[in-house]
């Protein structure tokens, strides 16, 4: 009768809806750990863009400090030529 196919609809509707919201659920979790993992991506460039600028600094820092013993070499050597 109608009632029954009515109330099998309802139910059927209701399955249906159920695994809709699960798969939206499901959705949203997969959603939060791509946020997650390209926040920590993003940390580890930061991190690693940090780690590059002081390897930088420091050679050009050791660059400056050779040219400065290449010079003190240069005068030590003519200073003992010259004597």
């Amino acid at each position: 009768d109608s009632s029954t196919t009515i109330s099998a609809a309802v139910e059927q509707q209701g399955a249906a809806t159920n695994e809709i919201v699960q798969a939206v659920n499901q959705a949203s979790m997969g959603t939060t750990e791509v946020t997650v993992n390209i926040t920590g991506v993003a940390r580890m460039a930061e991190e690693t863009g940090a780690g590059a600028s002081q390897v930088l600094s420091a050679s050009s820092e050791l660059a400056e400090q050779a040219e400065q013993l290449r010079h003190q070499v240069s005068a030590f050597l003519a200073r003992v030529r010259a004597a």
